[in-house]
């Protein structure tokens, strides 16, 4: 039985991987910001075989509130032993490009906030000489795009940052993972067009859930998004710049 940190626990990913920890018994402490949507998710782990969940109404996006809800989760459950990161928001492109408060704004939530966290939660675990850091970070930060390269930088920027945590963290048996998700049907992405290559929370936590015990480092969900982004990354910037991705 390991000790469970979930953050943007209310998002559709984050609420079924939440699912899966449950069904195998850990202690869950959950954290978003919607207080009726944490106290049902309470009542759903532990009806699924959690035998301890607490949960924490707090916007992550607040950086001076980190080392507090940190500081609570470890004094709950006794420790942290593996965290999920799995809030973002995906911000309106047009208006980012004429407006750069919208940009500041989307870089703080999906980029300076989480690494803030990742700051307090990789000193407490290099400490500790253990957990496993699980992050979502997105196929957008693999190569700008004129449709979401505001989204896309902080995504990619938050790749490089894993990269190097992991690195650092190595020696001290602490785990990193970044976690690419491709198209997913989920509240954040309701009015978009779906198609073929689009997928379901409840499969991209599968695919969460399996490369956590397995201790991977980077894994692309669902996988043909490591060759799809292959390809895109491997376009000449000549012509990369006239197509309308």
């Amino acid at each position: 039985m390991s000790n469970i940190l979930i953050l943007g626990a209310t998002s559709a990913i984050a609420k079924h991987t939440s699912r899966l920890f449950a069904a195998d018994e850990h202690r869950l402490y959950l954290v978003a910001r919607n207080e009726d949507k944490l106290k049902s998710m309470q009542q759903d782990m532990q009806v699924r075989g959690a035998p301890q969940v607490d949960y924490e109404v707090l916007d992550l996006g607040d950086n001076e509130q980190h080392q507090a809800l940190l500081q609570r989760a470890t004094d709950t459950m006794g420790s942290i032993d593996t965290v999920l990161i799995a809030y973002g928001t995906l911000g309106d492109q047009k208006k980012a490009e004429q407006n750069y408060p919208a940009t500041l704004e989307e870089l703080q939530t999906n980029f300076l906030s989480v690494v803030s966290l990742l700051t307090l939660l990789a000193n407490q675990m290099e400490q500790q000489q253990s957990g496993s850091i699980a992050v979502i970070s997105s196929v957008a930060g693999d190569r700008g795009r004129q449709s979401n390269y505001v989204y896309g930088t902080a995504k990619g920027a938050l790749t490089i940052f894993l990269q190097g945590l992991r690195n650092r963290l190595h020696r001290s048996k602490v785990h990193v993972l970044t976690i690419k998700p491709g198209f997913v049907d989920t509240p954040m992405t309701a009015d978009f067009k779906k198609g073929l290559l689009w997928t379901t929370p409840e499969v991209i936590a599968n695919g969460i859930y399996r490369a956590i015990k397995k201790k991977k480092e980077v894994v692309y969900l669902p996988f043909f998004w490591r060759y799809i982004m292959l390809i895109i990354k491997l376009i000449p910037e000549k012509i990369f710049k006239r197509l309308s991705l």
